[in-house]
Order: structure tokens, then sequence, then C-alpha cells
């Protein structure tokens, strides 16, 4: 379990792209399987992937990374209005405190920024630790992604 002093959230770096992809991967496959079919965890993160197309949108999103012994651990970012786009921690690492300390990260840079709020699209598994770090469900919405409907929350925090 990484401690405080040991975890390092640093700025995304190009070099970064295909380990986040796979920690992307992984987790989607392996912790929103309680949540989601097969059909759907395959639609959110198919096995094929445009690793240049993931390369532009992390370049495009500028994540934060948490890194513990060397390793890509998790991985956040913030948009100038506030919005999390991508909010993901390594499946192995869950539940150690990766998750809480990229999120205070992401509030510092918030009140940095002057956001008024934090808000993200949130997934079933996914919700009770947003509820956690104070965000209330606006509404549960359905989207669609390659095919499939998959459920999802409209979250916000207020700054």
């Amino acid at each position: 379990m990484p401690t405080p002093t040991e975890l390092i959230i640093r700025p995304y770096q190009e070099s970064d792209a295909e380990a986040l992809h796979a920690l992307f991967y992984h987790t989607v496959h392996n912790v929103n399987r309680r949540d989601y079919t097969d059909a759907q965890l395959a639609a959110w993160a198919p096995d094929a992937v445009d690793m240049l197309f993931w390369r532009q949108r992390m370049r495009g999103i500028q994540p934060y990374v948490a890194v513990y012994q060397n390793l890509q651990v998790g991985y956040a970012d913030i948009q100038t209005d506030g919005y999390i786009d991508h909010f993901f921690c390594h499946w192995q690492y869950q539940g150690q405190g990766v998750g809480k300390a990229l999120m205070q990260h992401l509030f510092e840079v918030g009140t940095e920024l002057q956001v008024p709020r934090f808000y993200a699209h949130v997934s079933k598994t996914a919700l009770p630790f947003f509820q956690r770090m104070g965000f209330e469900t606006v509404h549960e919405q359905q989207v669609t992604m390659r095919g499939q409907l998959l459920t999802n929350y409209l979250m916000e925090r207020l700054a």
C-alpha cells in the first residue's frame, strides 16, 4: 500500500500513453465487471486500440499521473471548467488511497483555476467513491457507446 510520501502525482508525459491505456483497459475489465455486462465493457474499453487516437486524447486532456515505485497506478484530469473526464485507478491498487490522493490533487488544481464546481460522468462502480469525496448525483443517465447502452451518473461538487 503506497504511503502519501511514496505516491508521486505529476503531469502527464508522452511516455505514459501506453501504460495509461493498459491501466484504463484492465481497470474497466476487472473492476467495472461487477456493474456492467461483457458487451458493455467491450464497448467501453475495446480490445483493439488506436494508439494514435489514445495519445491525442491524453494530450488533449493532460491528466495527472499517480506513480508508485515507478508504476503508473492512476490518472485523472481536470479541465478549466471543472470537468473531470478521466479518473482511473489501477485495478490492483483499488482502495489503497490512490484515488483519494488524485482527487485531492484535482481539488487543489481546481482551486487554482477558480472553478465554480467539479463535475464528472461517473460509472456505477465509481459512484460510492465520488460520493465519499463530496460529490452529489445530479441525475442518472443512459449513454450509448459503440452500440451498447451504459448507465452512469452526472455528479458534481461545488468548489
